[in-house]
C-alpha cells in the first residue's frame, strides 16, 4: 500500500504539538513536527519522537478492568467495554441517588481537551470538575487584569530582552516556544535566567542569576523599586492604565536592591544592571510570569509582581512583549462551539469552595486539593466518586500515603487513562484509552497572534482493546441519559463544533491546522476591556481585598534549612513528561532513574562523591539515589526530576527505579498558596546522608 501522510496532535505531554505522521500498511513509520505550522519547523522533541513506542507497548492497560481485590493489590477482572461502562454508569447513578448529583468530582491531566470532560460533568449536574492549570499565575493575572494568564502570548521572536523566572523553556519542551525564543536570540534578544540551579535554559542565557530558594518575591519587589525610583517605567502607559501607581511606589520604598541582596544572594549591582538593560529594551521585553508555579507559599505574588513589571515597562500588548491572544471574534470570525454549551451549568456550590469560600478564584480550573479535603471531611457535602481523566494524583500531588487514605473514603474511583499510573493502579475501574496515534479527539481552538483550529486524526487502528476518550464519554452519556453527548461518530462532534465558522472537517486534511488569518494580529490594550471594576490594571484590587487577599503583601522571609537539611526542589527535564513517560521503552533507556543535584561544597562536607548513592529522607520516607554534584545549584537546596519511584508491577522497566519526590512531601496537601490557590511543592526539607 502507498504511504499516507496524516496530521495529528502529539499526546506525550501537556503541550500537544502538531505532528505529521507517515503511515504504511497500517503502521506508523515516522513522526515529525507538522512542517506547515509556523514555529514548529518540522521539529519534535525526544518525547514526541518516542510516541511511536506507545502503539505496540504491551505494558499499558490493554482492556477494560474491574478491581477484584483490595485497592492497589493489582488483581483485576477483565471485562468487556459494555460491562465496564455499565458498571461505572450504575455506580454513578446509585451514588448520585444517595448523596446528590454534586457528589461526583473529576479532573483531567493537562486541560487541552477539557471542554469534553467539563461538558460531561455538566451532564452529570455536578459542578466539581477540575482542569490542570497554573492557578497561581492564572489568578495573579485575574487580580490585575480581570482575565487569566491564557489571555497572553509570549512574543519571543520579536522580543529584545526575555527574563525567565520559574520557567525552564529548553527542558519543558514546547517546540514552538523553543524555536521562537531561539529565533529571538538569533535576532539579538538578550536572555536572563533566574533560578536556584543552572538549568539547560540557564546555559543559553546571557545572564544567569542564582537565587536563594524561596526569595523570588523579594527580588521582584526590588526590581519594581529600581524601575520606579529611576523612572524607567512607561509614563504614558502607566498614566492611562494604572490608577494606583502611587500606592505601589509607597509600598516598594523599603525593598531596595541592597535589601534584596541580603535576602536573595543576588548582588545589588546585578539587579540594578538587569533593570537598566530591560529599560533600554522596553517595551519589547518579557518577564515571564511563570507556568505551573507551584513552588512557594508566595508564588502568587511572584507571578503578580512579574505581571506588574511587564506593565510598568509597557510590554502588555506590545510587539515583542506580553502580547494579547487574539480570539476568532476579534478578527470577525466565529470560534468553535463548545460542547459544554450543550448543557446547563450545575447550580450547586463547588465542593472545593471556589465561588463561595474562595469567591475570586477561577472556577474553570478549581482547586482539586480542596476538593480532596472535602472528600476527607464530608464538608460542605459528601463526595463519593472521583473520575480521573489521565490525571495521576498519586504521582503528581504531595504525600501519596495521605492521598490514598482520602481516596479510600470514595465508593468509586475510575481512571480513564492511556497508560498505567499510580492512580489507575489504585482504582476500582480502569477504562483504557487508545494511544494518541490510535484515536481522534475533539477539535481545539488555539487563540494567539494567529488564531487557528486544530485536529487530532486517527493514524492507525487500536492495537489493543482500547477506546478514544470521546467514545468513552459518549458511551457513558448514553447510559446516563446525557443525550447531547451521546455521539456515534467523531465527525458529528466536529460538525457541531464547526457550526458558523465557515470551516469544514475536510479543510484540515491538507495541513492539519486551519489558520484564521495569514498574518499575526497584535491586539492593543486600547481595544480590550479590562474585566476589573475600574477597567484598569488594578495594583490594589478591591474585590480581592474584600475576599481577604492582600494586593500588596509585605515580604516575609522564609526560614533557612536546619543543619543537615536541604530545601527539596523539583521539576521536569527534556526526556520525560513527569511520570507519564518513565516506562516508555525509548525514553527509559535514555534516563532510567532520577538523580539528586547537590552543591559540591555541601557534598564535600559530607564526604559525598559525584555519582555515589546517598539516602534522602523526610517524614519517615527515604530512598536511595545517585548524587549529582554541581557548583551550579544553591547550597541550601537539592533538586530531583519528579515522576520517579514508581511501584506498579505492570511497568517492569520503571518499577522501583529512582526516588519519588512527592513521597518526601508529608503534609503537602495542606501547604498551599492561599492567595493564588496553588500547592507549595517546594516548602519541604529533606536530609541527605552518605551510605555506609
Amino acid at each position: 500500500m502507498p504511504e499516507k501522510i496524516i496530521f495529528s496532535i502529539c499526546g506525550m505531554c501537556s503541550v500537544h504539538c502538531p505532528v505529521q505522521v507517515n503511515v504504511q500498511n497500517g503502521e506508523c513509520t515516522f513522526i515529525q513536527g507538522n512542517p506547515h505550522v509556523q514555529g514548529i519547523k518540522g521539529a519534535l522533541c525526544v518525547r514526541g519522537a518516542a510516541g511511536l513506542e506507545l502503539v505496540k507497548d504491551d505494558q499499558r492497560p490493554q482492556f477494560p478492568m474491574i478491581r477484584k481485590a483490595g485497592r492497589g493489590e493489582g488483581r483485576w477482572l477483565r471485562v468487556s467495554w459494555n460491562e465496564a461502562l455499565d458498571r461505572v454508569a450504575e455506580k454513578i447513578s446509585a451514588i448520585q441517588a444517595k448523596h446528590g448529583k454534586h457528589s461526583i468530582i473529576g479532573s483531567d491531566g493537562d486541560g487541552f481537551f477539557s471542554d469534553l470532560y467539563s461538558a460531561f460533568f455538566r451532564g452529570l449536574s455536578s459542578p466539581n470538575y477540575h482542569t490542570a492549570s497554573d492557578t497561581n499565575a492564572n489568578n495573579a493575572a485575574r487580580s490585575l487584569f480581570g482575565f487569566g494568564s491564557d489571555a497572553f502570548v509570549m512574543d519571543y521572536r520579536n522580543s529584545r530582552h526575555v527574563v525567565l523566572q520559574t520557567r525552564n523553556v529548553f527542558e519543558s519542551i514546547d517546540v514552538k516556544e523553543v524555536n521562537d525564543l531561539l529565533d529571538g536570540i538569533e535576532a539579538g534578544c538578550k536572555l536572563s535566567v533566574i533560578d536556584i540551579r543552572a538549568t539547560v535554559t540557564a546555559g543559553k542565557a546571557d545572564t544567569f542569576l542564582m537565587i536563594r530558594p524561596g526569595t523570588d518575591y523579594a527580588l521582584n519587589l526590588s526590581v519594581i523599586n529600581v524601575i520606579l525610583n529611576n523612572q524607567y517605567y512607561d509614563k504614558a502607559f502607566t498614566e492611562k492604565w494604572i490608577g494606583d501607581l502611587e500606592a505601589l511606589k509607597s509600598f516598594v520604598v523599603p525593598y531596595t536592591p541592597q535589601w534584596a541582596e541580603k535576602e536573595t544572594g543576588i548582588k545589588a549591582e546585578a539587579i540594578i544592571s538587569l533593570v537598566a538593560d530591560l529599560s533600554q529594551a522596553a517595551p519589547s521585553v518579557i518577564w515571564h510570569p511563570g507556568r505551573m508555579t507551584a513552588r512557594y507559599k508566595d508564588s502568587f505574588y511572584v507571578s503578580r509582581t512579574a505581571f506588574i513589571i511587564n506593565a510598568l515597562l509597557g510590554s502588555i500588548g506590545a510587539t515583542g512583549g506580553l502580547a494579547l491572544a487574539v480570539t476568532p471574534e476579534k478578527i470577525h470570525r466565529k470560534g468553535l462551539k463548545k460542547l459544554s454549551d450543550l448543557l446547563p451549568e450545575a447550580s450547586k456550590d463547588r465542593a472545593d469552595g471556589v465561588g463561595s469560600k474562595y469567591p475570586v478564584f477561577d472556577s474553570r480550573t478549581g482547586l482539586l486539593h480542596k476538593a480532596l479535603a472535602a472528600v476527607e471531611s464530608g464538608t460542605p457535602y459528601p463526595v463519593q466518586a472521583y473520575l480521573s481523566f489521565g490525571h495521576d494524583l498519586l504521582s503528581e500531588y504531595p504525600d501519596p500515603k495521605a492521598l490514598m487514605k482520602i481516596l479510600d473514603k470514595l465508593e468509586l474511583l475510575v481512571s480513564v487513562t492511556s497508560g498505567w499510573n499510580h492512580t489507575a493502579w489504585y482504582s476500582d475501574v480502569v477504562l483504557p484509552v487508545s494511544s494518541y496515534l490510535e484515536q481522534e479527539s475533539i477539535l481545539f481552538q488555539q487563540n494567539g497572534l494567529k488564531p487557528a483550529f486544530g485536529v487530532r486524526q486517527r493514524c492507525v487502528d487500536p492495537w489493543l482493546d482500547t477506546m478514544a476518550e470521546w467514545e468513552i464519554i459518549a458511551g457513558l452519556s448514553k447510559r446516563l441519559g446525557i443525550s447531547p453527548l451521546a455521539f456515534d461518530k467523531i465527525q458529528d462532534i466536529w460538525k457541531y463544533q464547526l457550526q458558523e465558522t465557515g470551516i469544514l472537517a475536510e479543510d484540515f486534511e491538507k495541513t492539519g491546522m486551519v489558520e484564521l488569518t495569514n498574518n499575526p494580529v497584535y491586539e492593543k490594550l486600547n481595544n480590550v476591556v479590562l474585566k476589573t471594576s475600574s477597567q484598569k490594571i488594578e495594583i490594589v484590587n478591591p474585590e480581592w481585598e474584600k475576599a481577604g487577599i492582600i494586593s500588596l503583601k509585605p515580604y516575609e522571609a522564609g526560614q533557612p534549612p536546619k543543619p543537615g537539611f536541604f530545601r527539596l526542589t523539583v521539576g521536569g527535564c527534556a526526556i520525560h513528561s513527569h511520570g507519564q513517560t518513565i516506562n516508555n521503552k525509548r525514553l527509559f533507556s535514555q534516563m532510567p532513574e532520577n538523580e539528586l543535584w547537590i552543591n559540591e561544597l555541601s557534598a564535600k562536607g559530607m564526604n559525598i562523591e559525584d555519582g555515589e548513592l546517598v539516602e534522602v529522607s523526610a517524614s519517615g520516607y527515604s530512598g536511595r539515589i545517585k548524587a549529582r554534584l554541581s557548583q551550579f545549584i544553591h547550597p541550601e537546596a537539592v533538586f530531583m526530576v519528579d515522576g520517579f519511584g514508581r511501584s506498579i508491577p505492570a511497568e517492569s522497566r520503571a518499577f522501583g527505579k529512582g526516588v519519588s519526590s512527592t513521597a518526601l512531601m508529608s503534609g503537602g496537601l495542606d501547604r498551599w498558596d492561599s492567595a493564588g490557590g496553588g500547592l507549595a511543592l517546594q516548602e519541604h526539607f529533606v536530609s541527605v546522608k552518605k551510605l555506609q
